[in-house]
């Protein structure tokens, strides 16, 4: 979120840009993400978050044309399509709801059988019985498209501080003046952008008297395979795992969904749970080791939604945080409606359902 709002504010003429990064940048949820452009795959209702998550990915092939052009990095966005299989009765029932759902609204989605399907996917499970198509579901690879991002700051004069945890923020009169770090630094600035994932609550906004929706840590744990060539050439999901294939025969696979703090490790029963739902969609990895495990923080709000906008009361302060499970996919659309915002006071209807301020209840002072 940090680094394309970053680039986005830059390409838009603001001359002086900080990132404060407690850690390393790009390192946290970013990195451990499948980079998934799913929208379609993954939504079961024609929302207000569905079409912000749509218009998000369509920014896509010509955020990765400019990157390629301004770094020579090639972040491999992949648009060959996603599937979504079913293997029992009560898998074809959530998928053919889907189905009607998005072609009613006029969404391209197909309804293939299992041997459609198996013309596509060779090596997807023979006990299929039918799947969903979606050609405009696509992936990136995250950690290319983080070096990327990173890249352009850095030749852009983007100032980086890694290992500078912001902890409090202060304010006079209706505005921020100053974010302060944990070893006591002051940054001053015209603007502020809340955008610390699943730390952003730890920012302590008492001394600026103002209400920070909370925003909770959510576990996920992926694993990979290697292959000696790529056997699959699509995203493909199924109602309890996916798969993602990536070049040079690495194949990812999750994930979990776990409460449990800023506990970041691996465990061996989720760790077999993956690789349980990964043999459903595809057998062929049956006797493959397992190349690497990890885990990530993903972070989630109150209501499951992002966390987008300004804080009622305050000119300055920006949020851009609570992306959870979307933060690859939703980063495009958030950095250009709030850079829109914060350049030319533009609003969008997206910065009002997604503000800050529908989750907290306390008046500012």
């Amino acid at each position: 979120m940090g680094l394309l709002l970053a680039r986005e504010l830059h390409k838009k003429g603001i001359g002086e840009i900080t990132i404060a990064e407690r850690d390393e940048i790009g390192k946290e949820s970013s990195f451990a993400a499948a980079g998934m452009l799913t929208p379609q795959a993954e939504s079961d209702q024609i929302d207000d978050f569905f079409r912000f998550s749509s218009d998000s990915r369509d920014l896509y092939p010509k955020l990765a044309d400019e990157l390629f052009d301004e770094t020579g990095i090639d972040i491999e966005l992949d648009q060959t399509g996603t599937l979504f299989l079913a293997f029992d009765r009560s898998d074809a029932e959530e998928i053919n709801k889907r189905f009607e759902l998005q072609k009613n609204a006029g969404i391209e989605v197909e309804h293939l059988s299992a041997a459609e399907t198996h013309k596509l996917e060779p090596f997807a499970s023979p006990d299929l019985i039918e799947s969903l198509f979606f050609p405009n579901d696509w992936q990136v690879e995250n950690p290319k498209l983080l070096r990327a991002l990173r890249k352009y700051a850095e030749i852009n004069g983007i100032k980086l501080l890694e290992q500078t945890q912001i902890k409090n923020l202060r304010k006079k009169g209706e505005k921020i003046f100053c974010a302060v770090s944990s070893n006591g630094k002051e940054f001053f600035a015209d603007h502020f952008v809340i955008a610390s994932g699943a730390w952003s609550s730890l920012i302590d906004l008492e001394e600026a008297k103002l209400p920070m929706p909370k925003v909770k840590p959510i576990r996920g744990q992926m694993l990979s395979f290697h292959t000696a060539k790529r056997l699959f050439s699509h995203v493909i999901y199924s109602p309890r795992g996916y798969i993602v294939p990536r070049k040079q025969g690495r194949i990812l696979a999750g994930s979990t969904l776990e409460d449990v703090g800023f506990e970041k490790k691996t465990t061996e029963e989720a760790i077999e749970t993956i690789r349980e739902n990964t043999l459903e969609i595809t057998p062929a990895v049956a006797n493959l080791p397992i190349d690497r495990k990890w885990s990530g923080l993903r972070p989630k709000s109150a209501d499951g939604v992002p966390i987008i906008g300004n804080f009622s009361g305050i000119e300055n302060l920006f949020a851009a945080t609570a992306h959870y499970r979307n933060g690859i996919l939703l980063a495009p659309m958030t950095a250009r409606i709030l850079t829109d915002k914060i350049v030319r006071g533009i609003d969008s209807k997206y910065l009002e359902i997604f503000s800050p301020n529908r989750l907290t209840t306390a008046k500012t002072i």
